[in-house]
């Protein structure tokens, strides 16, 4: 049975957040007067599904098979008092190396410098686990001193037992790194797992 505070962050997750604007140069960036909480993830890890699932919506990230698709920082407003920002994917398997080049120092001046920056949400695979690439993140993050927090997807398609595993495996790797937080939230988009504890996360910086 759900408590009242679920049904209370579901009430606020009922509207759907404003798209607001992309910001492909820092310049561009809206002011710093909100908490911002930030979704990160590779190209492909079901980042804009997940986005899409907290607010049982199919239209307010775009979803592609094709990776890197997202290519700029997308802001929304949320309910007039956060901004939510859906990153990049890394890994940008289909990007020029210029272009590759050029986000990668977008990304971290914007995680060095954005001072209402609250928390990264680190979408991660469970059926994949963590890559070399995620750990450049990981350390990116440490670097800039911006707590964030593994929410790993799709976890319908492996069974408990796996999921188990991948989960013990990247607890092992987090000890090593002093911006991340322990409490590893896992989700399914398709199958609505785990999204109130997420949801209940970001309301906390309302």
């Amino acid at each position: 049975m759900e408590t009242m505070a679920e049904k209370s962050v579901q009430k606020l997750f009922a509207v759907p957040p404003k798209f607001m604007l992309s910001v492909a140069r820092l310049e561009q960036l809206p002011p710093d007067d909100k908490n911002e909480v930030a979704f990160a993830g590779r190209s492909n890890v079901g980042k804009s599904s997940l986005i899409n699932a907290l607010f049982n919506r199919k239209d307010i990230t775009k979803t592609s098979a094709t990776p890197g698709r997202t290519q700029q920082l997308n802001y929304f407003d949320f309910l007039g008092q956060m901004y939510l920002v859906d990153l990049p994917g890394y890994g940008y398997a289909k990007a020029p190396p210029a272009e590759v080049k050029r986000w990668q120092e977008v990304l971290t001046t914007y995680l060095k410098g954005r001072v209402n920056l609250r928390r990264v949400f680190l979408a991660i695979d469970s059926r994949v686990g963590i890559k070399k690439v995620d750990e450049d993140i990981f350390k990116l993050l440490d670097l800039a001193a911006v707590p964030y927090q593994i929410v790993l997807t799709k976890i319908d398609k492996i069974s408990e037992a796996d999921l188990q595993k991948t989960e013990n495996e990247i607890l092992s790797k987090l000890k090593d790194h002093p911006a991340a937080m322990t409490a590893i939230l896992a989700t399914s988009s398709e199958k609505k797992i785990g999204l109130d504890d997420l949801r209940e996360q970001i309301a906390s910086f309302l």
